[in-house]
């Protein structure tokens, strides 16, 4: 399904979040923790030659990842939460009477040394990470749980912010204001701070069992990943598919030891074409086996026990704060609120979705038996049969589309459509830092011409990444002491690597994802907010990817396709007959992509609404739910648990649902693009000033009815899909 992409926006802002969040000291074990160990200023002074106890003297003030060493981290992470625990002492210890200026406004300026090494550290652990890195994070996850708490279950701080809250409506705040104090408070009682002493200690072992758990599931992951690998020898085996895709896992069997062979992986770019055209059934299902059981293979890499073991622990916790699982818990801060409003959007269009599946899977059954076929449709014939009948049926191969969407030539097509909508302008830099040698870094300009951000780009597949697409953020936007802060935002991908003489070539689902994570990229860049914890993306889970899912709406604008889709070689625009079967294809296997991800979808809100703490079975769990929601044989859940590192190592536990939610957002708010023109500018202003500035300083709907006039509605959605 279009759209649905991994953005891991939580890794440094939620920390953000999260370090003003959750432990049963009170101020003189405050006092006693900070005194008994060295200060801040003295950690600093025993590393000064640390880059992250100074100014980086950059480009605005970009990391200087060629100075960033391994061994800097774990000092700098020491000494960002010693000053953390400092300055929330001196909010404690402060004589005056509470205000929303000496502590909500305090609270949230403090951490700055903290949120710039946790920044760099858990943008590198995804992009490029390493075993020192993997080793330092488990080293790190319990000292940031262990100070979180610290904050949230320190009563004496409490008792101020609870004076403050209580007496809100007499303090004259904005709206901005108004939010970040409120969320303030609930993020104190969300974390505990009402807990008895005893109930704080269990607390604060849940938090960090979960912790130590998550990342475990991730390193597992990461190591099945990085292992599995389909070698080729025949080259009669690689019949059907495409020349580059051949040439790709040539290059991949040299570098995996394999010269003169073919590797192909459960990477996306590896296994996406294998499935989809490659002629051997046999090891098609080889291939397509090695991804579904990623971490399930009884092995030391195993997930089964970790992610079981996460459920239940989330599910104490939530009982241990009031709510009936982690899902209630959750979903109170989301838009959706409760599990029954997401379950009752889920129901509303499961039924068109899994009808439409079944009758893919009779067009595909057909077309194998009257090749005298004598098999029954499986999942790993799906992508293969699938492009069958789109190319019979549309005449439409994506790998026709290739040849025009160079990744040189979409980032045109993403910049000259946000020229176009916001007046933004770009200027490549190939002289900053970067962290990996693949990395492009662009100044980001306003309609004024005005430096608003630095963009970096990284977008080839490679072992140190972990899968997937997202955006990130080096630095949010935000204002204080009268400077703003202007946001460093990055943009992580998974493209093959070019080969031979041709360039890095996309096919076109693959520059729709650039789209995709560049809308991510613009509601960072274009955060207009004074709080750093509001900036940009800093919204509900099931709002983050509506933005985002917006801006995918001008890949398929013929408008738009003329100034950039031109081929790589003759320079031809992409002819109106191909993009006409693009558009006739668009709503072609909608049933399996909305079936695939609601399957998932319901697979994390089941885990997360556990009522009975104890799962001895996970993959008795799991087949359990997918059999209750009637999921048919022919179609596997997008994630299946073991690999599901969105809900079990990510932000998206009891979540993922977020992607349809902002789907629908999506598809209703780009009725009113078509409805004014695509590039109507007070529509595109309306956007801007209404979503994209605004981040998370006032309630994410109510800013969404400011744009729109209204609240969305699902028909477009359905529409857009086929399902209506």
């Amino acid at each position: 399904m279009k759209g649905l992409r991994l953005s891991p926006l939580f890794s440094a802002m939620t920390l953000t979040l999260a370090l003003s969040a959750c432990s049963d000291n009170s101020d003189a074990q405050n006092q006693t923790k900070i005194a008994a160990t060295q200060t801040s200023a003295q950690m600093i002074a025993q590393h000064a030659d640390n880059p992250f106890f100074k100014q980086y003297g950059t480009f605005q003030e970009i990391p200087d990842f060629d100075k960033i060493k391994p061994e800097h981290y774990l000092p700098a992470f020491k000494a960002g939460i010693a000053a953390r625990q400092e300055e929330i002492l001196a909010i404690v210890n402060n004589p005056e009477t509470p205000t929303f200026a000496n502590t909500i406004e305090a609270m949230e300026f403090s951490g700055d040394l903290l949120t710039a090494v946790a920044s760099v550290f858990y943008n590198l652990t995804g992009a490029h990470t390493n075993d020192e890195l993997q080793a330092i994070s488990k080293q790190v996850s319990p000292m940031l749980s262990a100070s979180s708490d610290d904050i949230f279950l320190n009563d004496s701080l409490f008792q101020k912010v609870k004076d403050i809250y209580d007496n809100r409506a007499n303090l004259g705040l904005n709206a901005a204001e108004t939010k970040l104090l409120e969320d303030t408070y609930k993020g104190f009682t969300r974390g505990g701070a009402n807990l008895t002493p005893e109930d704080k200690q269990t607390l604060r072992s849940l938090n960090e069992q979960i912790g130590k758990l998550n990342l475990a599931f991730g390193d597992n992951l990461l190591a099945e990943t990085n292992a599995f690998e389909l070698v080729v020898d025949k080259k009669q085996d690689l019949s059907g598919l495409p020349q580059d895709v051949i040439s790709t896992a040539a290059a991949t069997a040299t570098k995996r030891g394999h010269d003169g062979k073919w590797v192909f992986t459960t990477h996306r770019p590896s296994i996406t074409p294998f499935l989809t055209y490659a002629d051997n059934r046999d090891l098609r299902e080889t291939l397509f086996n090695g991804y579904i059981n990623q971490a399930n293979n009884d092995n030391a890499n195993d997930n089964k026990a970790i992610l079981a073991k996460i459920a239940s622990l989330r599910a104490t916790r939530a009982k241990l704060m009031g709510y009936q699982s982690h899902a209630h818990f959750v979903l109170e801060e989301r838009t959706a609120k409760t599990p029954e409003n997401v379950y009752g959007l889920l129901n509303k269009v499961w039924p068109a979705a899994l009808n439409q599946a079944k009758n893919e899977v009779a067009v595909m059954q057909e077309l194998i038996d009257s090749q005298d076929q004598k098999f029954k449709l499986a999942a790993w014939d799906w992508a293969y049969y699938a492009d069958k009948i789109r190319v019979a049926k549309y005449s439409f191969n994506e790998q026709d589309t290739r040849p025009y969407f160079s990744l040189e030539n979409t980032l045109k097509g993403v910049f000259y459509t946000a020229n176009r909508l916001y007046g933004v302008s770009v200027k490549e830099r190939s002289d900053l830092p970067k962290y990996h040698e693949d990395v492009r870094t662009w100044e980001v300009y306003d309609k004024e011409g005005k430096l608003m951000a630095v963009f970096m780009g990284d977008y080839f597949v490679r072992d140190s990444k972990r899968g997937g697409a997202w955006m990130n953020a080096y630095r949010q936007q935000y204002k204080a002491n009268g400077v703003d802060s202007l946001p460093i935002i990055v943009n992580v991908l998974n493209y093959p690597r070019p080969t031979g003489d041709k360039p890095a070539l996309l096919t076109f689902d693959e520059a729709s994802t650039l789209f995709h994570e560049f809308g991510h990229a613009l509601h960072g860049m274009l955060s207009n907010v004074k709080y750093r914890s509001q900036a940009g993306t800093s919204v509900p889970r099931d709002y983050v990817e509506f933005p985002s899912q917006v801006m995918e709406n001008w890949m398929t604008q013929p408008e738009v396709l003329a100034q950039f889709a031109t081929h790589y070689q003759t320079g031809e625009v992409i002819p109106e007959a191909l993009v006409k079967k693009i558009q006739a294809a668009s709503q072609f296997n909608q049933g399996f992509a909305t079936v695939e991800y609601m399957a998932a979808t319901k697979l994390d809100l089941d885990w997360h609404s556990l009522n009975d703490h104890t799962v001895r079975d996970a993959a008795k769990f799991e087949a359990d739910s997918l059999a209750n929601m009637g999921l048919i044989d022919e179609i596997v859940p997008r994630y299946r648990s073991t690999y599901f590192s969105h809900i079990f190592n990510g932000g998206y536990s009891a979540g993922y649902y977020s992607y349809l939610w902002s789907d629908i957002l999506g598809a209703d708010a780009f009725e009113a693009f078509k409805e004014n023109g695509i590039f109507d500018s007070a529509t595109a202003e309306a956007f801007k000033a209404n979503v994209l500035s605004q981040g998370g300083s006032a309630d994410p709907m109510a800013l969404y009815k400011q744009f729109r006039g209204k609240e969305a509605g699902i028909e477009p959605l359905l529409k857009s899909r086929g399902l209506l």
